[in-house]
């Protein structure tokens, strides 16, 4: 650690913490609130997948402001990740090298757009072939709620552009020497016990298909942080 880690008390630390945990939460309240200038056009694109928003229905007094806040929320999330992902980094920053620091810097606009292609890959693969299951289920007509589809999309979209991340995680940290390619490749068999979890909590359907769906980019993920952590100490 430099002299400005190794000088810091315990408190310190502790300071620095908050103080970079205010600025994310700061920098996602103002990104919610611009997110509240178009959250009705993602509503309105979001609910393409079940027919629009007209196919759907609304029961309780406070749903649709509940909706508008959720999404504005999501939305604000992806528009600040970046800026968020720097404030926890900068708290680890002071304990690298000069060599590790600058990776680190180069990961978070790259993390940013790993997240954004997860999310699409949420919307235009998963969400499509998820309704079509939920809505046919037993052959019963069916009406969805507003914030029930609201509610598994944007969870969906949510932890799959959390999960892209993996392989960009990987790098950094084998970059700066927390893991390696051998170690990760030996604990496949405990990746996709853990894989096959998330991807049952995560899939907005319990059946085999769906859940499929979700292992297999998973799995894809698993197998190219890998890779990553190879480049990673190939390039080191």
């Amino acid at each position: 650690m430099n002299n400005n880690g190794s000088d810091m008390s315990i408190w310190g630390h502790l300071g620095e913490l908050r103080k970079r945990l205010f600025r994310a939460v700061i920098g996602l309240l103002i990104t919610t609130m611009i997110s509240f200038a178009f959250a009705d056009k993602v509503i309105d694109y979001i609910t393409l997948p079940i027919g629009g928003i007209n196919q759907l229905q609304s029961i309780e007094v406070t749903e649709n402001m509940s909706v508008f806040m959720r999404v504005s929320l999501l939305s604000g999330f992806i528009l600040a990740f970046p800026f968020i992902l720097y404030q926890l980094l900068s708290f680890i920053m002071p304990g690298l090298t000069k060599g590790e620091r600058r990776w680190v810097k180069i990961s978070i606009p790259l993390a940013g757009l790993l997240y954004i292609i997860g999310a699409a890959f949420a919307f235009y693969v998963m969400v499509p072939a998820a309704v079509p299951f939920l809505i046919s289920f037993l052959w019963i007509p069916t009406t969805p709620r507003l914030a029930n589809y609201i509610s598994f999309v944007t969870n969906l979209i949510f932890w799959i552009g959390l999960c892209f991340e993996a392989p960009l995680l990987v790098f950094v940290l084998a970059k700066i020497n927390i893991i390696n390619a051998k170690g990760l490749a030996k604990q496949w068999r405990i990746a996709i016990v853990v894989i096959s979890v998330m991807a049952a909590v995560i899939s907005p359907t319990v059946d085999p298909i769906n859940m499929g769906i979700l292992m297999v980019p998973l799995i894809a993920l698993y197998l190219i942080s890998i890779l990553f952590a190879v480049i990673a100490k190939r390039n080191k």
